[in-house]
Formats: structure tokens, C-alpha cells, sequence
């Protein structure tokens, strides 16, 4: 931990803070208070910020921590900490957005919590500065480029939200508003070769 990046790191820290607060307050219904409820039905601004650090189980932080920590460090040493953080914040916001947005057109009720908005916020900024990226996937015996990984990604959040199967408890508009908000950020930072989002 101690070769991270400070904001990879701090963020991965309160993370898993959070997560064992979870599971200890578990009976006092913390979880609850963090998730993004949709609007009308409990929904609260302050968990446009608290969801993305709140998770379901361990297999969710896990993969989420681990997919920080492989591609948030590329982003954050190249970028630098503060530029990352508003850009993982806004990602997460982006999610949260585009979630609540087809709850309110669909009528559904459905909670979200998770660093995936935002972890798909990363992978699109990834995809796009580094397109070539080799990456060993399991189960696939041969490596492949990061912007098919995206690719791949995307096109099965958009299927699973289209068409999502029962019991399914994935909020794939919350990955795709991620992905489109990392993908809008990055390439108007590229293209108009801005340093600071501010």
C-alpha cells in the first residue's frame, strides 16, 4: 500500500472502512442510509457521495478495490491526486445520474450501492489514454486490449439493462452513466489539452 498513489490508496482504505462499518451496524440498517434510493421513494442528495462507498458483499468491494487499484494508480500518477479525485467523484456522480434517471422514466425501485459507477468511469479513461493496453482476462487463455475490455463491458451493461435477467441486482445504467461520464471528461480534456477541471 504503501507504493500507491495517495488517493487510490486513501480511497480503497475508506472503502473497506466502510464496508466493516457496514457489516458491525448491519442491524441498525446503515447500509440503507448510504444506498441511492430513486427520487420520491427516500432519496437524499447526500447519497449522490455516500453510495460510492458503501458495498453489497465482499465479492463487490473486492473486485471493485482490485480494479482501482490496477487502473486508478496509472490514472492518478499521470494525472496527479487532485485531478483524479474530482474525476473518480464526478464519474460516481455521472452514475448515480443516469441511474436515478431511468427509475424515474421506468417507475422501477431499485437501490444502488457501489464504487462500480465510478471503477467504469476509470476503465473508460483508461480505454481511451491507453487503447492498447495488453490485459490478461480470466477465463481468456490470451491477452486482451483494454479498449475491447471497455468494449466488452459496456455492451453487457447495456444488454443487462435492456433485457435484465430475474433476481439480477446489478444496476448496469449506473455502470453505463460511469462509463459515459469518464469517456465525455476525458475527451474534452484531451482535445482541448486542459490541465485542471477547474
Amino acid at each position: 500500500m504503501n507504493t500507491l498513489p495517495p488517493i487510490v490508496k486513501n480511497l480503497i482504505i475508506i472503502n473497506v472502512l466502510v464496508f466493516i462499518a457496514q457489516l458491525v451496524l448491519g442491524p441498525f440498517g446503515l447500509t440503507g442510509i448510504l444506498a441511492l434510493r430513486p427520487i420520491g421513494l427516500g432519496f437524499q442528495p447526500y447519497q449522490l457521495a455516500t453510495h460510492m462507498f458503501a458495498h453489497g458483499d465482499f465479492l463487490h468491494i473486492l473486485f471493485n478495490m482490485y480494479s482501482l487499484w490496477m487502473f486508478g494508480q496509472m490514472l492518478e500518477n499521470m494525472w496527479g491526486p487532485k485531478r483524479f479525485l474530482l474525476f473518480y467523484l464526478i464519474c460516481g456522480v455521472g452514475a448515480a445520474a443516469l441511474h436515478l434517471l431511468v427509475l424515474y422514466l421506468t417507475g422501477d425501485y431499485a437501490i444502488a450501492v457501489g464504487a462500480s459507477g465510478a471503477i467504469m468511469g476509470v476503465f473508460a479513461a483508461f480505454a481511451y489514454l491507453f487503447p492498447n493496453f495488453q490485459l490478461m482476462l480470466f477465463p481468456f487463455p490470451f491477452p486482451v486490449k483494454a479498449k475491447w475490455m471497455v468494449l466488452g463491458l459496456v455492451l453487457l451493461d447495456l444488454f443487462g439493462g435492456i433485457a435484465p435477467s430475474g433476481g439480477s441486482n446489478v444496476a448496469h445504467f449506473a455502470h453505463l452513466g460511469g462509463a459515459i461520464t469518464g469517456f465525455i471528461i476525458v475527451l474534452f480534456f484531451n482535445k482541448t489539452d486542459r490541465r485542471n477541471f477547474y
